[in-house]
Order: C-alpha cells, then sequence, then structure tokens
C-alpha cells in the first residue's frame, strides 16, 4: 500500500470489490503467509466488513474476516476484540477466534481494526435448546476479574459508548448504564417532558425496588459475562459444525437476567422458547415472582440504544 486512504469506504470498498491490505493488518496475520484476496464480505450498520484468504506456509488456506471503523473506531474494535475474547475463553466454540485490534499505518481520517478467525455460518435462528445451553454455561461458569459488575476496557454497544465501570452495586451499575443511554437519546430525538418524566420514576423508584432485593436480605448475585447485544442479527449457524454461533459482542460481568432483555422487544425473534430452554440451564434469580418485571426493565437499554443507532424509529418511544 502507498497511499494514503481517504476514508474507511476507501479502505474496504462495496460489496465484492478487491483491495489491498493496510501494512498493520498484515503483521497479524500469520508468519510468511502469502495474502491471496482481500475483499469486502457482508454487511455493518457501523463498520466496513471483508474476508482475507491467506496462505500459511505449509499451503493450506484460511480465512479470516476483518471489520474496520473510523470515527470513534478504536473503543469500538478494542472492545470489541476484548469482549470477543473473554467469551472466547468461556466457549471456544461459540464465537469466532479472535486474533488481533489496531490500527491502520496508512488511513485518513484514523482507521481502527478488529480481526478474527472466518466462520461460514448461516444467518438463521439457532435450535433454542443447543443455543441456550451454551450461553447459559458461559453465564454460569464465568468469574469477574474484580468480583463486580462492569468490564475491564470501555467498549461499545454497536457505535454507541456505553459505562462499563466497576461496580459492587448491580442496581448502580445499571442505574448508570440506563441514564448514560437515555441522556445521549433525548440529546438525538429531542426532548419529551412526558417520557422523561416517566424515566425519572423508573429510576428513583423502579430500578431499587426490581434490582436492589437481587443483594438484599443475604442475597448474593455472581457477575455473569453476558454477551450484550445478543438478537437474531447477532446469532447465526456454523455450516461446519451445525453449531451455534454469536459474534458483534459488547460484552461484560452483568445479572444474567440481562441478557434477556433484549428477547423482550417486541421486533426480537428470541421468542419464548428460548425463555424456556434457558431458565431450564440456569434458573430465575430470587425473587422469582420479579424476573418478568426485571427483564422488562432490562429492555429499555435495549429501546434506547436502537433509538440512538436510528434516530426518529417509529412508534419505539412510544412503547
Amino acid at each position: 500500500m502507498t497511499e494514503t486512504q481517504s476514508s474507511v469506504k476507501d479502505v474496504i470498498p462495496d460489496i465484492g470489490g478487491n483491495f489491498t491490505l493496510d501494512a498493520n493488518v498484515i503483521k497479524v496475520l500469520p508468519a510468511n503467509c502469502r495474502v491471496v484476496e482481500a475483499s469486502s464480505f457482508g454487511t455493518s450498520a457501523w463498520t466496513r466488513t471483508a474476508r482475507i484468504i491467506v496462505e500459511l506456509e505449509d499451503g493450506m488456506q484460511k480465512s479470516y474476516f476483518l471489520k474496520c471503523a473510523t470515527e470513534g473506531g478504536r473503543t469500538m474494535m478494542e472492545g470489541e476484540y476484548n469482549s470477543m475474547s473473554e467469551l472466547f475463553k468461556m466457549s471456544p466454540s461459540f464465537v469466532p477466534k479472535p486474533q488481533a485490534w489496531g490500527k491502520f499505518e496508512l488511513a485518513d481520517p484514523i482507521t481502527h481494526f478488529f480481526l478474527c478467525d472466518f466462520v461460514d455460518m448461516e444467518l438463521k435462528l439457532p435450535e433454542p435448546n443447543s443455543f441456550c445451553t451454551r450461553l447459559a454455561e458461559i453465564h454460569q461458569n464465568s468469574v469477574s476479574p474484580t468480583g463486580k459488575f462492569g468490564f475491564n476496557v470501555p467498549n461499545c454497544h454497536g457505535k454507541i459508548l456505553q459505562r462499563n465501570e466497576w461496580d459492587r452495586s448491580w442496581a448502580s451499575f445499571f442505574t448508570k448504564l440506563l441514564v448514560n443511554f437515555l441522556q445521549l437519546e433525548v440529546s438525538i430525538n429531542g426532548p419529551w417532558e412526558e417520557y422523561e418524566h416517566a424515566f425519572e420514576k423508573i429510576i428513583s423508584t423502579v430500578i431499587p425496588q426490581l434490582l436492589e432485593p437481587l443483594q438484599a436480605e443475604g442475597r448474593t448475585l455472581k457477575p455473569s459475562l453476558v454477551h450484550g447485544d445478543l438478537w437474531e442479527e447477532n446469532a447465526a449457524i456454523n455450516l461446519s459444525t451445525g453449531d451455534p454461533v454469536v459474534f458483534d459482542a459488547s460484552a461484560f460481568y452483568a445479572h444474567n437476567e440481562y441478557e434477556l432483555g433484549t428477547w423482550r422487544r417486541q421486533i426480537i425473534k428470541f421468542g419464548r422458547p428460548y425463555f424456556n430452554q434457558y431458565f431450564r440451564k440456569f434458573p430465575q434469580s430470587e425473587p422469582v415472582e420479579q424476573c418478568d418485571d426485571r427483564i422488562r426493565l432490562y429492555s429499555l437499554k435495549f429501546n434506547l440504544a436502537h433509538m440512538i443507532g436510528w434516530p426518529g424509529a417509529p412508534l419505539v418511544r412510544e412503547e
């Protein structure tokens, strides 16, 4: 590569376009490999994505998936690399193996990238039992490195920077996260007094009523590693193995039921069979009678994320 590129669209062209790999991407590929092809692949709302095919020293070919972003790219790419790395440690067959993240040597504006193994997949809903078994195992077996809720590096939900500083209190952590998204959503879509007043009640009354009991009266709440954005566009079937696979994670250590919040959104296809299978593997937290209300509360964060990402989305605020 000899020229400075003008944008991420020049770094990776439209679907089907071939391009020259940046030197810093080549550096993180296997030593002495030969790049056979680098071409745009798939679609992404906030980034450009590509497939890289290399020939290894032994003559075998291997494929990698490359994602690039400009504005906010460092936090997005570093955050995704760390999110996927944590998930991969817990369930290597459930996520593509992360390889590296970094900054392009030649790109204007500054461009960051995330590289992982390429998985040939079919974008369809995984079978509920096997999918929820793997998900519940991650939630049950993961261990927060600090014993708190949060994550070790800043990361993003889509392109949205989310607050994830370590906190011993789940109610406190979720309050800060929800306020973070609410403030940004209002700044983008404009004030609405009735709407904002409703959220004030949720923050001052509903969150304490629903989340503080999880760590009261002698109860302890395990921080579980969650994918963080687990809807049907971020899950698929590995065509080589038939196993479920997930990607595009915005992970942190949370109350495990938080993961299911996005499934409560009306447009999401993870329906009742997934809830039923999940709770067979990982029973509802005490107080059990508040579980449905907790998940509905968690769904608000995902609705806010949708409205931030797609301003003016019809009916979401009204819902």
